[in-house]
């Protein structure tokens, strides 16, 4: 083909051959091959792209273009297309300044800013593209507008023209470049306005009831009545034992499909007995061995065989007998063995039926002597309150669970179904199960070898089901919320096996491939969990305070992980940390990059790895270990990565008001796009999670500055604080009109309205009333599941009576309800108002103790009534038994500890804010005192004890009766309120007249007419009605 002949492509084709029934088509060599002798100024490329993109409508890339190419390859594309279309019309005869006439005329303007003067030495194009990706990398790596790239390029350019004009060849720059010897001068992109200036965010003005969240909820099983589970045989039999013998150590029930075996240990004297029972059909032998050590088979003594006993060498065969108890369901085979104890630490076994072995998962069964069983943990009951058939599924399964997090996982992805349809019962048990994973109740990891990447696949595929559900149920969002708050975000593939991956790279590079970071590494590919991050943290914290080991094992105690717990792991980390000095600054380097890998699997809450994760990363590759590419989430609000830059630049800053602010807005801008479906909802959903935990954590780093605060600042905080957990709350509206009544409040305050204390103190009553109502809530979705559950996977007990509690005090509600407290005092000087605020209003009689702490006192009993005055309780303390009331200046929130107690347990419980009331009180010690509490006050006298029978708290039968008198008709069959007294007319009636001329104006009282005592029997008894 002759050059002179112009096309773009080529058709043709063969006689009776195609290309896949298709002409083939061929693509020619760009024109620029045929025109290189042509020389282009650079300045004319950079407005013809220029005008391309005005063309296109000043388009953003799409997010398929972002998947496929980043925006820098993007630009370069548009870039090599317009030097085309300039040297398409060179080639053409036009000459290169008419083009420059004719752009320079189409532009507007003639770019002078811009344009670079044509030099005898041109720079070429990969190098300038080199020099432009520095300078981003530079900048933060901004997600730049076609426009701003086009400047940056320019810029890029000028700053290797410079170097030239310094006497520097093409050579010498490009080995600066790739070393990044180049200076970049960078100057900061300018910050959004609209967001926030240098110092503060910027708060829109939104409407409120916006956050409002209302859907009705129904529980499928929560009206269904649960009949009691029957006992199987050897739960019978387990039964028995346990009324007939002595104090239990060990007890376990393993299950076989349809079949179960008992182990039941008892300690009686210097005696230790084992008792080993099942419904097997088939006759049993006990192959068993003791041992001094997990592990170790040794031979029984022959004096505790039991008879028809057979030594074999290292262990002993033991045949099973028919137990002797007549009222089983089945027929049960038993086996009772008698040893000295503290010879022997424990006994393994396995069970022979025929010519098979049973055995537990493929491995011996062990029992440990040493262990010794809870004798307080609760029955598991009926499971009433809970989705009792899922929990019961649960437990089954948790054998399996506890072998990996990846079977976990996956388990709970199966259940999932049956949760969502079960409704918030079934939610909250799987939630239930979930946080206590996630607080160490349970076994992470057992005999069981598996990979990062197959855990993260686990976690990718629950994360998945858990934000598809959260769109179809928008009722239990909040439930999925916490939820997922107790998973890691997961992933597929790459992220995972980074993890396996990054740790020999770090060994590699850092020359410390023995000692801790082996057993770590090895930790590391046999299972790795969220106590990783932790690790990774104390050998960072370690190696900053330059190799303090003291620092290593603060850092791990402080997050829960002991000696024992590193011992514990199936590939135990035996060895302390010990680098030597030149490793520090790569392991510190490393193990930086390292904890975000880890965070990107096990931290989805993490605020740092959240917003990453947004945001898009890369994480390079190196030899056989996987890069990592996480795109940007597509279709963020305009402005939300720098305010997201803003909350990371100030997120240890210590005054926090600035920052809490950052982060509501910042929630504020991410709902909309939370309410509706998308393939990267769990990312926001992570980093919402993350935002409302930072609120809570920088508003306690607050407390300090707010002690010497005023009431407008403390309401301020409140407001936050308060909105903070409208946003994460399913069932909001009375939150929100609390809300609307703070911000009210403050401008009351602000103009200094006479009664503004009065309002702000309805308003404080009536979001603690909002705190207590989202406190029961708690108590009855959560707790009962978790003691049914608990229970059966006998978790602590002590875990078990504080899991809704834990809960609470986890979120802004327990940081609400502190707040306050804190403007409580301040309130009440200001208006006037009463000397108590009582927590738990229950009549009592008891005797006066005076003490100085209820801790000091909470695990006494007390052998008569007693109403403790306390001057310190701090919220966290048990309730002593024998304890009808307990006074204190203190003020334990309404959610703590001992206010939950109290209530529960029908005992007074109330703060005294004169210090005169209470000097009377403290006064009256060993004096017999009656407590008649009302919502806002205590009245109290002296009782003689010929009253003790009086009192209800003292007696345990039944309220001593009472004369009621018949109102009589007073001849008149309404009356208004100026008319009502207590002879015609209730309590209710009358205190709305007394409210009349003793409130301000602004208080309306309602219009209120009555129908007095009588009138109903007087109308009754007319003939008419005979």
């Amino acid at each position: 083909m002759k050059p002179e002949i112009h096309g773009k492509y080529l058709l043709f084709l063969f006689i009776m051959i195609k290309n896949n029934g298709q002409n083939f088509h061929v693509k020619l060599p760009r024109k620029e091959t045929l025109i290189s002798n042509i020389s282009l100024p650079e300045d004319l490329v950079q407005i013809q792209a220029y005008l391309r993109w005005e063309r296109k409508g000043k388009q953003m890339y799409t997010r398929e273009k972002e998947k496929a190419s980043n925006k820098f390859n993007n630009y370069i594309e548009e870039y090599e297309a317009a030097r085309a279309e300039l040297l398409e019309e060179i080639a053409t005869g036009t000459s290169v300044d008419d083009i420059r006439k004719k752009l320079t005329k189409k532009g507007g303007q003639e770019f002078k800013d811009s344009a670079i003067h044509e030099k005898t030495i041109t720079i070429p194009d990969d190098l300038v593209q080199i020099q432009f990706y520095i300078r981003w990398e530079k900048a933060g790596k901004p997600n730049y507008s076609p426009e701003q790239q086009l400047r940056e390029f320019d810029e890029a350019k000028k700053e290797l023209q410079f170097e030239l004009e310094k006497g520097a060849s093409l050579d010498v720059i490009r080995k600066k470049i790739t070393k990044g010897e180049i200076e970049a001068k960078i100057s900061k992109p300018p910050q959004n306005k609209r967001y926030f200036s240098a110092q503060r965010t910027q708060r829109k003005q939104r409407d409120l009831m916006v956050l409002l969240n209302k859907h009705s909820v129904k529980s499928v099983e929560g009206s269904i009545t649960v009949e009691p589970k029957p006992l199987t045989a050897v739960e019978s039999f387990a039964k028995k034992i346990d009324l007939d013998s002595s104090p239990v150590m060990n007890k376990k029930i393993y299950k076989f499909g349809e079949r179960e075996v008992l182990v039941l240990v008892t300690k009686s004297a210097d005696k230790i007995k084992i008792h080993i029972a099942s419904d097997f059909e088939e006759p049993l032998t006990l192959h068993w061995a003791l041992s001094e050590k997990a592990g170790e088979w040794l031979p029984p003594p022959r004096t505790v065989l039991p008879p028809g006993s057979v030594s074999l060498g290292g262990a002993a065969e033991s045949t099973f007998s028919t137990c002797s108890f007549d009222d089983l369901p089945k027929q049960v085979q038993c086996i009772e063995l008698e040893i000295e104890d503290g010879n022997f630490k424990g006994m393994p076994f396995v069970l022979l039926s025929g010519e098979k072995w049973i055995k537990l998962n493929g491995y011996n069964f062990y029992v440990d002597f040493s262990q010794r069983f809870k004798q307080d943990q609760k029955d598991a009951g009926d499971g009433k309150g809970t989705s009792k058939v899922l929990l019961d599924r649960i437990a089954e399964m948790e054998s399996e669970a506890q072998k990996s997090f990846m079977h976990r996982f996956n388990i709970a992805s199966d259940l999932m179904d049956q949760a969502k349809d079960t409704g918030e019962l079934g939610l909250a048990g799987i939630l239930v199960w979930m946080r206590f994973m996630a607080t160490r109740q349970l076994i992470w990891n057992k005999n069981y070898n598996v990979k990062p990447r197959e855990i993260s696949k686990a976690q990718d595929r629950l994360t998945d089901l858990l934000q598809n559900t959260y769109t179809t149920h928008p009722q239990h969002r909040e439930l999925f919320r916490m939820i997922m708050s107790t998973v890691g975000r997961g992933g597929e593939g790459d992220v995972g096996q980074r993890i396996r991956d990054e740790i020999l790279v770090i060994q590699r590079n850092n020359d410390c491939k023995g000692g801790m970071m082996e057993e770590w590494h090895q930790k590391l590919h046999n299972n790795t969990s969220p106590d990783d991050v932790v690790i990774c943290q104390a050998l960072i914290d370690y190696i900053k305070s330059d190799f303090d080991i003291s620092i290593y094992w603060k850092t791990l105690a402080e997050n829960g992980i002991t000696k024992e717990r590193l011992l514990s792991y199936d590939r135990a980390i035996h060895s302390d940390p010990s680098f030597r000095r030149d490793q520090k600054d790569g392991l510190l380097r490393d193990l930086g990059h390292y904890m975000r890998t880890l965070k990107a699997v096990h931290s989805g809450a993490d605020l740092e790895s959240a917003i990453s994760n947004c945001m898009g990363y890369q994480a390079e590759g190196e030899g056989f270990m996987v890069g990592v590419q996480i795109n940007p989430v597509a279709d963020l609000p305009s402005g939300f990565p720098e305010l997201l830059r803003f909350i990371l630049q100030h997120v240890e800053d210590r005054n926090v008001e600035a920052l809490i602010e950052g982060l509501l807005e910042a929630r504020q801008e991410l709902r909309p796009l939370l309410l509706k479906s998308s393939d990267r909802l769990k990312d926001l959903l992570f980093l919402d999670i993350a935002l409302d935990s930072t609120v809570r954590t920088a508003t306690e780093r607050a407390y300090e500055e707010l002690n010497n605060a005023g009431p407008e600042k403390i309401m301020y905080f409140i407001t936050l604080v308060l909105e903070n957990l409208a946003l994460s709350s399913d069932d909001n509206e009375d939150l929100i009109y609390c809300l609307k009544g703070w911000h009210h409040a403050i401008s009351m305050c602000k103009s200094q309205s006479a009664h503004w204390a009065l309002y702000a103190n309805s308003v404080l009553d009536r979001t603690r009333l909002g705190l207590s109502s989202k406190a029961e809530w708690y108590q009855r979705i959560l707790q009962p599941s978790a003691e049914y559950l608990g229970s059966l996977l006998e978790v602590d007990p002590w875990a078990i009576n504080i899991f809704t509690e834990e809960v609470i005090r986890a979120g802004s509600a327990a940081t609400l309800s502190s707040l306050i407290n804190r403007l409580d005092p301040v309130l009440r000087e200001t208006a006037h108002l009463g000397s108590w605020q009582v927590i738990s209003p229950v009549e009592v009689v008891g005797y006066v103790d005076v003490v100085e702490e209820l801790l000091a006192v909470q695990n006494k009993s007390y052998d008569r009534p007693t109403i403790l005055v306390a001057k310190s309780v701090k919220g966290e303390e048990e309730i002593p038994d024998g304890t009808v009331a307990v006074l204190t200046p203190d003020m334990p929130d309404v959610l703590s500890h001992v206010s939950v107690r109290a209530r529960n347990c029908k005992v007074c419980f109330a703060t005294c804010f004169d210090p005169k009331i209470l000097a009377d009180l403290q006064a009256n010690k060993g004096k017999l005192l009656r407590l008649k509490p009302s919502s806002a006050d205590v009245v109290y006298s002296e009782v003689k004890e010929g009253d003790l029978a009086d009192s209800s708290n003292l007696k345990g039968d039944s309220p001593s009766s009472i004369t009621l008198v018949r109102k009589q008709f007073g001849g008149k069959y309404a009356l208004s309120a100026e008319e009502f007294t207590p002879e015609m007319v209730g309590a209710k009636s009358r205190n709305i007249s007394y409210l009349k001329g003793k409130v301000p104006s602004w208080v309306g009282i309602p219009t209120s007419v009555a129908l007095p005592f009588g009138v109903f029997e007087k109308v009754l008894a007319d003939k008419l009605n005979q």
